[in-house]
C-alpha cells in the first residue's frame, strides 16, 4: 500500500469525505467537507467516487510527500501551490506538493487518485473537529494511506468553475420563524467574525429584532440562520448542533453551501431571500456542472 507522508500539516489541515449522515437522533451533526462541491469535483477529476476522502486544508496549507506515482487536485481556494487548480495532475514518486496561506477563499482540497484509505467511523471518514470523532487534524510525520476509490480514468480540466471571490450574496429560503421578523433585516451588509468555526459562522452587523418570549427547541440544518436574543445571527455549519431554540428567519440555499465553506474571518457577505423553486433550479444546474466534468 502506498502512503502520502506530512511533512507540514499547515493551520488545520483535516481528513474529510461528505459527512456522516444518520446520526443527528443521536446529537451527531454529519460534518464532512465544508465546501462539498470543491471535494466531489476533486474525486471526479481523479477518478475516484466522489466521497472518498481527501484532505481538508484551512486558510495555510501543508506539505506532502507521495511514496508512488500518482494523480491529484487540487480544487477550491487557490493555496499557491504552483500546479494547476481544478485539474488532474501527474505526481511522481518522492515529490513533495507545498501549499502556502490562501490567496482566495478559506479551504483547499487536496484529492488524491484511490482517495485517502483511513478508517472510517460511523460510516466516515472525516474528522468531527469539536468532538473529535473520526480523529484529529494533521500533525507532521503522519502516514496516509492511499486507498482504492477508484472508479474511472482521471478526467480533463473543469471548465465554468465557480467563482472563489471573497464574501458577498448569500442566497436563502425563508426559514420556519421567518414571519416573526418584520423589515428587509437581509438587505444588510455583515462581517464573519473572528469566533466562527466549523460549528457555526458568527455575523457582526446591524442587529436584527429578535421576538421576545421563548420558543420550543427544534431540529436545525446545515445553513439555518439563526438570530440569538442579541440579534446577531450565526450561521450553522458543518459541525452545528443538531437541535436548537434561537428563531431562523432563512436558510441559506444548497446551492450556495460551498460558498459558505470558502468564508474567511472580516469577510463581508450580505443575504437574498429567493424562493425554493429558484433555489431547486440553482441546484440542478450545479449539479449538471459537476457530472459534466
Amino acid at each position: 500500500m502506498s502512503h502520502i507522508r506530512v511533512i507540514s500539516p499547515g493551520l488545520q489541515t483535516t481528513v474529510q469525505d461528505l459527512g456522516r449522515f444518520g446520526w443527528a437522533h443521536f446529537g451527531v451533526s454529519a460534518s464532512g467537507a465544508a465546501d462539498a462541491l470543491a471535494l466531489r469535483a476533486g474525486n471526479l477529476l481523479v477518478g475516484n467516487a466522489e466521497n472518498a476522502a481527501s484532505l481538508e486544508m484551512t486558510l495555510a496549507g501543508g506539505a506532502f510527500e507521495f511514496e508512488s506515482d500518482t494523480v491529484i487536485a487540487l480544487t477550491g481556494s487557490d493555496f499557491g501551490a504552483g500546479l494547476p487548480l481544478w485539474s488532474a495532475v501527474e505526481v511522481k514518486a518522492g515529490q513533495t506538493v507545498r501549499c502556502g496561506s490562501t490567496q482566495s477563499g478559506a479551504r483547499c482540497y487536496l484529492s488524491v487518485r484511490g482517495g485517502i484509505g483511513v478508517r472510517k467511523v460511523m460510516g466516515s471518514a472525516s474528522v468531527h473537529v469539536m468532538t473529535g470523532v473520526g480523529g484529529r487534524a494533521l500533525r507532521s510525520g503522519d502516514l496516509l494511506p492511499i486507498g482504492d476509490s477508484v472508479v474511472r480514468r482521471p478526467r480533463s480540466p473543469a471548465r465554468g468553475v465557480p467563482d472563489y471571490q471573497r464574501g458577498g450574496l448569500l442566497r436563502a429560503t425563508p426559514g420556519p420563524q421567518a414571519d416573526w421578523f418584520a423589515g428587509d433585516w437581509y438587505a444588510a451588509r455583515y462581517v464573519v467574525s473572528e469566533e466562527s468555526n466549523r460549528m457555526g459562522l458568527r455575523l457582526r452587523g446591524p442587529a436584527i429584532p429578535s421576538p421576545g418570549g421563548h420558543m420550543l427547541t427544534e431540529g436545525v440544518p446545515l445553513g439555518a440562520v439563526q438570530v440569538p436574543p442579541d440579534g446577531q445571527p450565526i450561521i450553522l455549519f458543518v459541525e452545528h448542533q443538531t437541535t436548537g431554540g434561537y428563531p431562523k428567519p432563512a436558510n441559506v440555499i444548497s446551492a450556495d453551501f460551498w460558498r459558505l465553506g470558502q468564508l474567511r474571518p472580516r469577510d463581508e457577505v450580505h443575504f437574498e431571500i429567493v424562493t425554493i423553486e429558484q433555489a431547486l433550479t440553482w441546484l440542478q444546474e450545479q449539479e449538471k456542472w459537476l457530472y459534466a466534468l
